[in-house]
């Protein structure tokens, strides 16, 4: 077995070849080490033959909080780290940070009145510190990592280059801040975020934190980081210099596993709240851009968690959906800068790692990856077409349904959607009015509203906006709601960051940020 570092390969790095490549298994290595590594070396992501082989104990979850829950996913996921290890990490990330006592608390809002009528449900991922569910991932990668010690073989710095559409961005600078042995660049499209999002990351505190715009959307900053991690030639130096390169984007495993655990979480609230006996199926709708969130629903499945359906909801960047119905991932299409910018993506990297699983890790996915970065597009096999069909659902709503969505939900229920969300509520209505599944179905909720304050004020009818964070607060005026105290601590904060490069210069930021 060989290091994927390439450098300084002990047995512990090589720990049971438990993870591998998406593109091939010549490379294996420890969780710890995919996760300090971030990306496998042959440019795929790291995946798990052994997932599925352990099954969560689904008739003991009522009995279980979060915490605990955690403990038992983690540890199978992450078989490297001790029960100890992940029993820290668990308490570090999530005891006191979040909201509420659930992290990942449901909240019922029936699709029809009528006791018989199908339960739905909203998975609320945005108590965190920075409201969106990337919070639930992040505040945890960060105390996985400080666990992968210099005597992996890895080098003693680490520094964390991200691209982000909106989200990641602050919730990886809010976890990855002043921690030891650690620097992070986040890199984001200009423009194309929300201006809570921007604030929240130009205004971010710490010494070992930076922040840059790319001229360009989301896929150009994320094909680059992924160019910037397949330089041998900046690797070299960078280890010379006692840095390796990690990522806090859902390529890296560390920040994938932690959101398995919510799935399980949901379940077993609805365990306890006598909606569902164990063993009885139940359906998620998870509006998503890079496949990470519902992947991870995926994995839950795997691991025994009881899931008729997995639905993907799309904004107009229908790609996933085009792929689900049709078997073509085609991002040969105009891009759409949308109300939901976090979803704004045509090229879903965590879609390889379904691929792999679907087909056995190796040259075929290596093959359609190639054709994606030639051609732009990929068919896959007829029968694996159909296994993921077996698995997903699709659908997706443009912006004005999305903006009906929110009003429509706000009036009848009180009930405050983001953008995102109301794309997956869109949809879970759509499919339950398609398929007529009476399973109580969960859509998950991905960021506070407050941190797309025009859009949801344009859903609710206003056309005037206050300047600056004063939007915040005329979001709150409107709905009767209380901002999140992150968000409403944003005023009179100072803009830290400022700069914008082009994509093709963001390796010279990066060394720029390292110098620093």
């Amino acid at each position: 077995m060989v290091s994927p570092i390439g450098t300084k390969a002990s047995e512990e790095q090589c720990y049971m070849g438990t993870y591998h490549s998406t593109r091939g298994r010549t490379l294996s290595c420890s969780s710890k080490v995919a996760i300090r590594t971030g990306i496998a070396p042959d440019g795929g992501l790291f995946v798990s033959d052994e997932l599925g082989t352990q099954q969560v104990d689904i008739s003991s979850l009522a009995d279980k909080s979060y915490f605990e829950i955690a403990q038992d996913v983690l540890g199978m996921l992450l078989n490297d780290y001790t029960a100890e290890e992940i029993s820290a990490c668990v308490d570090e990330a999530y005891r006191g940070t979040f909201a509420s006592e659930e992290v990942t608390p449901l909240v019922k809002l029936d699709a029809a009145p009528g006791a018989d009528a199908p339960q739905t449900y909203v998975m609320e991922l945005f108590g965190g510190p920075t409201s969106a569910f990337k919070d639930v991932a992040l505040q945890m990668l960060p105390r996985l990592m400080a666990r992968t010690s210099a005597k992996d073989g890895s080098a003693e710095r680490i520094m964390i280059v991200t691209a982000t559409s909106g989200d990641t961005g602050k919730a990886a600078l809010a976890g990855f801040a002043d921690t030891p042995g650690t620097g992070i660049t986040v890199f984001y499209p200009e423009g194309k975020v929300s201006r809570v999002q921007n604030l929240q990351m130009s205004t971010q505190e710490g010494d070992n934190v930076a922040v840059c715009g790319i001229r360009g959307n989301f896929d150009d900053a994320q094909s680059a980081v992924k160019r910037i991690f397949a330089d041998k030639e900046l690797a070299e130096r960078l280890e010379a210099a006692g840095t390796v390169l990690s990522s806090a984007n859902s390529i890296n495993v560390g920040r994938l596993v932690p959101q398995v655990v919510y799935y399980f979480a949901a379940y077993a609230q609805l365990l306890r709240a006598g909606a569902i006996e164990a063993g009885d199926a139940v359906e998620f709708c998870v509006p998503t851009g890079n496949f990470g969130d519902i992947l991870a629903g995926y994995y839950a499945k795997r691991m025994g968690l009881p899931v008729a359906k997995l639905v993907v909801a799309s904004d107009k960047n229908n790609v996933l959906a085009d792929f689900l119905t049709t078997g073509v991932y085609d991002r040969n299409r105009p891009f759409y800068q949308t109300a939901s910018p976090s979803m704004d993506i045509l090229i879903s990297s965590n879609l390889e790692r379904l691929l792999a699983l679907m087909e056995g890790a190796g040259e075929s996915v290596a093959n359609y990856m190639n054709e994606l970065a030639a051609r732009g597009k990929y068919t896959v096999r007829p029968e694996t077409a159909q296994k993921i069909a077996a698995e997903f659902a699709c659908g997706f709503c443009d912006d004005e349904g999305t903006k009906r969505t929110i009003a429509k939900l706000f009036s009848e229920k009180g009930y405050l959607l983001d953008t995102h969300t109301a794309v997956a509520w869109n949809v879970a209505e759509e499919y339950r009015t398609k398929t007529g599944a009476e399973r109580p179905l969960i859509v998950v909720s991905t960021a506070s509203p407050f941190k797309f304050c025009q859009s949801v004020l344009e859903a609710l009818g206003e056309t005037e906006f206050a300047a600056g964070t004063d939007i915040i607060a005329q979001l709150a005026k409107k709905t009767g709601k209380i901002a999140p105290a992150p968000l409403a601590g944003l005023a009179g904060k100072a803009v830290r960051f400022t700069d914008v490069t082009g994509k093709d210069e963001m390796e010279s930021k990066v060394t720029e940020f390292l110098r620093a």
